[in-house]
């Protein structure tokens, strides 16, 4: 069983060592790659302004993050979740900066290059020279973007967890997960050495002997030499 956890954050801006912070943490668990309906999710006091143009996007403004709790007390809880999982992202180098700067800050070990998967790097793998954003992916792979009026750490980390299942198979890896399981399907055929023979079973007749006899003197109506007769 192998348990991972699909994460995504927001921040106030791109450059996390020139003073942009993270503003909310999103977590999916999936196990097998599927999700077990367990999140996390915490706004984070950035103790900046929060610029206009990344409220746009987030929908999170200076205001609505003031009251919200710092990192330092939100970090216990973010790591009892994650545990020792692998953590997947999307450009999972941007996540993992944010987050070994808050780590740094607080004197925490930062986290090792080794715990993130990276699902652009695989994206960009699998369709080389293809536009591979989380979006071009949800498009991509048809999952529902309805919900996703502005961009939510917790919400997209969830669309990427979909996005993540398909970049490794797809819907029908769902079948192959548990093989104890899986019914082995009829075909009707019998394999022996490297030669597959079908078995041909001839259909019982379903017509009474009253429906015979009616049928043969139709037959007798058609000529003398029905072609039907080779068939009697």
């Amino acid at each position: 069983m192998s348990r991972e956890i699909v994460f995504d954050t927001e921040t106030t801006g791109l450059k996390p060592f020139k003073g942009d912070r993270i503003t909310e943490i999103g977590c999916v668990e999936v196990i097998d790659l599927l999700p077990t309906g367990k999140t996390f999710r915490r706004y984070v006091n950035p103790e900046r302004d929060v610029p206009e143009e990344v409220v746009k996007i987030t929908g999170l403004t200076t205001e609505f993050l003031a009251d919200k709790p710092l990192f330092s007390e939100i970090v216990d809880d973010f790591l009892e979740f994650v545990g020792k999982s692998q953590m997947v992202a999307h450009n999972a180098r941007f996540d993992r900066d944010f987050l070994n700067v808050e780590m740094t800050k607080l004197d925490r070990q930062p986290f090792e290059d080794k715990r993130f998967t990276d699902t652009l790097l695989i994206a960009r793998k699998k369709f080389p020279g293809a536009y591979n954003s989380l979006d071009a992916l949800c498009k991509r792979f048809s999952v529902s973007l309805s919900e996703r009026a502005q961009h939510g750490a917790l919400l997209d980390a969830k669309l990427l967890a979909e996005v993540y299942l398909e970049l490794n198979g797809g819907r029908e890896r769902r079948l192959d997960l548990n093989p104890n399981k899986r019914k082995k399907p009829n075909t009707g055929m019998a394999i022996t050495g490297q030669a597959v023979k079908t078995e041909i079973k001839a259909l019982t007749a379903q017509l009474s002997d009253e429906q015979r006899d009616e049928h043969l003197k139709f037959l007798k109506q058609v000529g003398e030499k029905p072609l039907w007769n080779k068939y009697l």
